[in-house]
């Protein structure tokens, strides 16, 4: 199978253009005159190649995508029209491609969510599995409005919890530069001005040490880039190792002030993808599943995965949840309360309500909190060295004085 671009006209005299999924163009040309229209030409489309690092498409195109998709197909235009618009309107090239490819996959026969599934780094299982869900129950525009809402809230969430980490991250950065120009220029300047006045021998303590760490800064600064660039390509390697991943997500998790709003912010996604997938039809183990591996935290996943097992020997949802510890219980108390209702799904949306809102109060005190720290942090250093500096002024000053 193969795309083709081709020209026809039309009875009326109208020339027309589009493309066809087919075999060879002679299937093109029959399907043409099946149609009604004189085929004038046919060409083979060439395939276009696209080298891109990355995703290359982020969750807000995605979410864009999803509600105008399911406005089209909710208005009654035929699945192929849609895609045909909306790879057209499509300012990211690389989405626009594979939406053109999903198109051009759905003219040759498959589904829907089938030809989603080729693009796993566009669309993950999550995407996929609703859309066959919402294929097999004839609600596909229903589905892509529950997915358009749990992407634009997914994405908002994300967004609030990385705008908590840039501030600090931030600061850091800007004070690492400023400690980095007081200890290569400044403190070398004023050690030069103090051996002109004949004072290096008799500066106090705390100018001491301020001189010796730039000594040993300017000394061994091209170590400390070359170490700095290894910790940083090094933690990004054991990262992507199991033992070492679920390291570094088990800290996050227990770090002060960041790893409360952490939790809560995988409370809420855990609940709000599970209340979505349940909602939609899919089942719950295979639901456990899909969220599992899109919890993004390896002890998150770890716990769903335990519960998925212990629910596939015949237990409940809550009972494994409140063995992990991982849960708050009062999110085990309401799971446990949506089972015993029969409305596990609206329980898991309304538990998802709640930790976001709790996301966003915990943001705010995070970053109230972190502010004066840093100010107190930044400010003691610059404090230190400037006091360091200026000792050995007001006693020259003194003895100048005296004599």
């Amino acid at each position: 199978m193969a795309e083709y671009v081709w020209e026809a006209k039309a009875r009326s005299g109208e020339v027309r253009t589009g493309t066809m999924v087919a075999e060879n163009e002679e299937v093109v040309n029959q399907r043409l005159r099946a149609q009604t229209l004189t085929p004038v030409k046919v060409k083979k489309k060439p395939r276009e190649f696209n080298l891109s690092f990355g995703r290359g498409v982020t969750d807000k195109e995605i979410g864009i995508f999803t509600r105008q998709f399911a406005t089209m197909i909710d208005a009654g235009l035929p699945l192929v029209q849609c895609l045909e618009i909306l790879s057209s309107q499509a300012d990211n090239k690389i989405f626009a491609n594979v939406l053109k490819d999903v198109k051009v996959t759905v003219e040759g026969g498959k589904t829907l969510s089938e030809s989603l599934a080729k693009h796993k780094r566009i669309f993950d299982d999550l995407f996929v599995n609703l859309i066959a869900a919402g294929e097999a129950a004839g609600i596909l525009d229903t589905i892509l409005n529950r997915l358009a809402i749990y992407i634009e809230k997914r994405t908002r969430l994300v967004r609030r919890v990385r705008g908590a980490m840039v501030y600090p991250v931030a600061i850091l950065i800007v004070a690492a530069l400023v400690i980095a120009v007081l200890l290569s220029w400044v403190i070398p300047a004023f050690e030069q001005m103090f051996a002109d006045f004949g004072a290096s021998d008799a500066l106090p303590g705390p100018t001491k040490i301020v001189i010796g760490i730039s000594h040993w800064f300017v000394n061994y600064s091209i170590f400390i880039v070359i170490g700095t660039i290894a910790l940083v390509m090094g933690s990004g390697w054991v990262s992507r190792t199991k033992k070492g991943r679920a390291i570094i997500d088990k800290t996050l998790l227990q770090i002060p002030l960041v790893g409360p709003v952490l939790r809560k912010a995988a409370v809420a996604r855990f609940t709000r993808t599970m209340g979505t997938l349940l909602s939609s039809g899919v089942p719950i183990l295979e639901a456990l599943d899909i969220v599992a591996r899109s919890s993004g935290n390896v002890v998150i996943a770890r716990a769903i995965e335990f519960t998925r097992d212990k629910i596939a020997e015949g237990r409940t949802m809550a009972q494994p949840l409140g063995e992990t510890k991982v849960f708050p219980p009062m999110v085990v108390q309401m799971i446990a309360v949506g089972e015993q209702t029969g409305a596990l799904d609206q329980m898991l949306s309304k538990i998802a309500d709640f930790y976001e809102e709790e996301v966003d109060v915990a943001v705010a005190a995070l970053t109230a909190a972190l502010e004066p720290l840093m100010m107190v942090f930044i400010g003691g250093i610059v404090g230190f060295v400037i006091i360091a500096m200026y000792l050995p002024i007001f006693s020259l000053a003194g003895n100048i004085r005296a004599h």
